[in-house]
């Protein structure tokens, strides 16, 4: 018997890595073929006299003929999508070797250039899979950040153009918790939502976004012979500080923002080295009113944020709504100041 046991998981990090790059090889000739019969169709069909009428024509005879013989994959409704993908990803330069073609499909269905192009930087940045950007899509990442940054510096921040210089660039308001599973109609203490976070921890670092690692939960802060529990404790690379998340299973109330505004305050007096940046302070709250956050912070506070959170998937329709709030709000405040 072989003295050395460390060979087997050896070998076995080598098939993986080998099955991996073999995976995304083919991932990457399917993705490149399909955009290069949609090229095709696309100037085949440009030579039509009535470009509509022979386009419809031209797919369905090719279905007609490739898929008895290549499957399901030249349907009539597939060669409709290769076409889609190369009319807007006209430059093979331009496609992403990291994404595979479900996730370009998911791309095609959005009618933004600029969202397409912040899901495009997000997803390669951060190695998201298919499924991890079908749920930002779904739970409207783009929208929630612009909710509190403008358009711009969204997309400077998503292609690492600049580092974030204000936590509001990276975290949303509203925060989506659907994958804690926990129902709406159900009663809950704060605890019970802390402990699915940990459950689901990797989930929440996903929605909270770039650079978050965790470090604490409960933790505890002894102050002149009180102690108090921090409920968790996280820290941002691209920010360069500490991240403190209190959660809120009521209604918001400005005793709550004075008692994180404690927990900041040490954090930034106690924990934090002279290099790094002040601490950033995060309320999860089930319900908040905006005016009672902004009547009890200071009106330059870039430090503490409330984030109402949502444990259901919201509707396109509810997050453009909050966007439209949020900019009314927004003008709102410039007026008064001016």
């Amino acid at each position: 018997m072989l003295q050395n046991q460390s060979i087997i998981p050896d070998i076995k990090a080598i098939i993986a890595t080998a099955q991996d790059k073999a995976i995304r090889a083919v991932d990457n000739e399917r993705t490149l073929m399909y955009w290069t019969i949609g090229k095709r169709i696309f100037e085949e069909e440009q030579q039509g006299k009535d470009r509509a009428d022979y386009g419809t024509y031209l797919i369905k005879f090719l279905a007609e003929q490739l898929q008895p013989e290549y499957g399901s994959g030249f349907s009539y409704r597939q060669l409709n999508w290769y076409r889609q993908f190369y009319r807007t990803f006209p430059i093979v330069s331009a496609l992403r070797t990291q994404l595979n073609w479900t996730q370009y499909k998911l791309l095609l269905s959005l009618d933004n250039d600029d969202k397409r192009e912040f899901y495009i930087a997000e997803s390669v940045k951060n190695n998201w899979t298919s499924r991890q950007l079908e749920r930002q899509i779904n739970t409207s990442l783009w929208e929630r950040l612009l909710m509190s940054s403008d358009r711009k510096d969204v997309l400077a921040v998503a292609r690492n153009e600049k580092l974030p210089s204000d936590a509001r660039q990276i975290i949303k308001d509203p925060m989506v918790l659907e994958f804690l599973e926990l129902k709406r109609e159900a009663s809950y203490y704060e605890r019970d939502l802390e402990t699915a976070i940990i459950t689901h921890l990797q989930d929440f670092l996903l929605e909270l976004g770039n650079g978050f690692a965790f470090i604490a939960r409960q933790k505890r802060i002894h102050i002149d012979g009180d102690d108090f529990f921090v409920d968790l404790v996280f820290y941002n690379r691209l920010l360069q500080c500490f991240v403190i998340i209190e959660i809120k299973t009521e209604k918001l109330t400005h005793q709550d923002i004075g008692q994180l505004q404690m927990y900041v305050n040490y954090y930034d007096r106690i924990e934090k080295n002279d290099n790094e940046n002040p601490t950033i302070g995060i309320l999860l709250c089930a319900n908040k009113n905006d005016g009672v956050v902004k009547f009890s912070l200071p009106e330059n506070n870039k430090n503490i944020i409330a984030s109402q959170y949502n444990l259901y998937l919201p509707t396109e329709k509810q997050l453009l709504e909050e966007v439209k709030k949020e900019l009314e709000n927004f003008e709102e405040d410039k007026n008064q100041k001016f």
